[in-house]
């Protein structure tokens, strides 16, 4: 299995994961003849990042709107595979509706049908752990797969965004093409993403630096998740799009959906933050703030406040009760279908993801103020 002589195009290319996706490609042995990496901005550091690779593949970068079906077209122009990272990722409420509905939503149905028009073979949609829960009601799971029934109640925008994407993308499956095959789909359901340019952690580390290096307790202990390194991620992705060229594996994947996780421990959110970051003097609040009922009735009352002053101004909570939700639910998942359908095995060891994560966090730390480093493997 290889992608040899492929063209390939990245969407969300700029982005966190979309960056390690199309390093991951250029660094292939036997890699597609051409990558190309779009999104609406591409940092120079992000470019500077892709240069660094050595690689066969010539490295096509634009700049374009998935909205814009022009934008599109010229993307996907001789492409034979599209990895569509891309979307606006929301947990807070910060974006409106609308604009998530329009990039999530609508901008993967226009990739869709141009993909279509245009004989592009092979869709892998980078979809979220969210499309699956956890609920209103809190209801765990441990160690879930892609069998597990579960009765999903997230009312949050964004989750229903990468829901309906999901769905359009893994019902296309199938499709005839103008050329006479016929359109191959999947999605990867990622789990929590953590990793060195991750912004959620850097904001995370931000504040505890603010905090004499003690992190905020968001989470109970016992929410264990599992969260994946953005390495591992990335490298489902090119595990998934190789095993679609081979002409046996092809027909287990298509129109199926995959949770995607690591051998990272299981711990809470908090706790995770802890874990990447004790070496460098880092500590995390032993328990929460207020008790967790307490802090529900807090949010509601916030969310209450921001109904009331939304006639005169945008009032955004810094906590609600979806996020409670999110962070103190016990919520695990097996990638034990991936590994058997595409042969998706984590490329980097949780040491090695950590050791990782450890050093970038270091480059956070306003210089003199850190003496100690992180432990190598």
């Amino acid at each position: 299995m290889s992608l040899a002589g492929m063209k390939c195009l990245v969407t969300g290319a700029g982005g966190f994961l979309g960056q390690r996706i199309v390093c991951q490609l250029l660094e292939e042995e036997d890699g597609p003849a051409e990558v190309r990496a779009l999104d609406k901005a591409i940092s120079s550091e992000a470019v500077r990042n892709f240069q660094k690779v050595k690689t066969k593949s010539v490295l096509t970068i634009m700049q374009g709107d998935i909205r814009d079906a022009a934008s599109v077209r010229m993307a996907v122009q001789g492409v034979s595979l599209v990895i569509h990272a891309a979307c606006i990722i929301d947990i807070l409420g910060l974006v409106d509706k609308q604009t998530l509905w329009d990039v999530n939503v609508q901008g993967t149905q226009l990739m869709l049908e141009i993909c279509l028009c245009n004989d592009v073979q092979y869709f892998i949609y980078t979809s979220s752990l969210e499309v699956t829960g956890p609920n209103n009601r809190r209801d765990p799971i441990h160690n879930g797969d892609e069998d597990t029934v579960y009765e999903s109640t997230n009312s949050l925008p964004y989750a229903k965004t990468k829901k309906e994407a999901e769905k359009s993308v893994l019902e296309m499956d199938g499709r005839p093409l103008k050329d006479g095959g016929t359109f191959v789909t999947c999605a990867l359901r990622s789990m929590y993403i953590y990793g060195e340019g991750s912004h959620f952690l850097q904001r995370h580390v931000e504040s505890a630096i603010g905090n004499n290096r003690v992190f905020f307790r968001m989470s109970v202990k016992e929410a264990l998740v599992n969260p994946a390194y953005v390495g591992n991620v990335a490298w489902a992705h090119i595990q998934a799009a190789k095993a679609m060229t081979d002409p046996e594996k092809v027909k287990r994947i298509r129109g199926q959906f995959y949770y995607i996780s690591d051998d990272t421990p299981h711990v809470s959110y908090s706790d995770l933050n802890y874990e990447l970051a004790k070496e460098l003097g880092f500590s995390v609040e032993p328990k929460l703030a207020m008790p967790l009922t307490v802090l529900y009735w807090y949010a509601l009352l916030l969310e209450i406040i921001s109904v009331l002053l939304q006639p005169f101004v945008r009032y955004v909570p810094s906590v609600s009760r979806q996020l409670l939700t999110l962070t103190n639910t016990p919520f695990t998942f097996s990638y034990r279908k991936a590994q058997r359908d595409f042969g998706y095995k984590p490329r980097y060891k949780w040491e090695e993801a950590r050791k990782h994560t450890c050093q970038w966090i270091a480059t956070l730390i306003p210089q003199g103020e850190n003496s100690l480093k992180c432990k190598a493997t």
